[in-house]
Parts: structure tokens; sequence; C-alpha cells
């Protein structure tokens, strides 16, 4: 019985898809994107698809990912040129 909750447990860990802060490198953004971002998120919220939709070449995963780390106590400062609102 112990076994199986040894087997449970470890698929939980590797199926998650949680990654620590300290894995993810700082992603830039041109001017034109931060811009159009936040003008994005003020109109539909954290629609990460529907924003990444209006700017070619960027995931949903990134563009969560760059406002996670402007907006987070955890990352104030890391970036440059962090944007106060």
């Amino acid at each position: 019985m112990d076994k199986r909750r040894r087997k449970q447990a470890k698929t939980v860990k590797e199926g998650s898809q949680e990654v620590s802060s300290i894995e993810w490198e700082f992603i830039t953004m041109t001017e034109q994107e931060e811009d159009l971002i936040y003008r994005m998120y003020k109109l539909v919220g954290d629609r990460w698809a529907l924003i990444a939709g209006r700017i070619p070449g960027r995931k949903p995963e990134e563009i969560e990912r760059f406002w996670i780390m402007r907006h987070s106590e955890g990352f104030a400062g890391k970036g440059k040129g962090v944007r106060a609102e």
C-alpha cells in the first residue's frame, strides 16, 4: 500500500506544469508589444491566448510569463525598464 502512494505522488509531480521562478528567463518585448499587452489587458483581462493572437510570433505562455514578471513582487526590479502603473 505504501508503494502505491509513492507512485501516485511521483506521477503528480511529473505531470505538473509548474516551473519555479528561478528557471524563468526574463522575456524581452518591444515597446510596441508591451503597449499592446497593457492595452489589451485593460480590455480583456488575463485572456492570454486572445492577447497573444494579436502579437505575431508570441505564445500565450510567453505573454502570461511577461505579465507575471512585470507585476509580481518577487520579480520586482529584475527586468530592465520595469513599467510602473
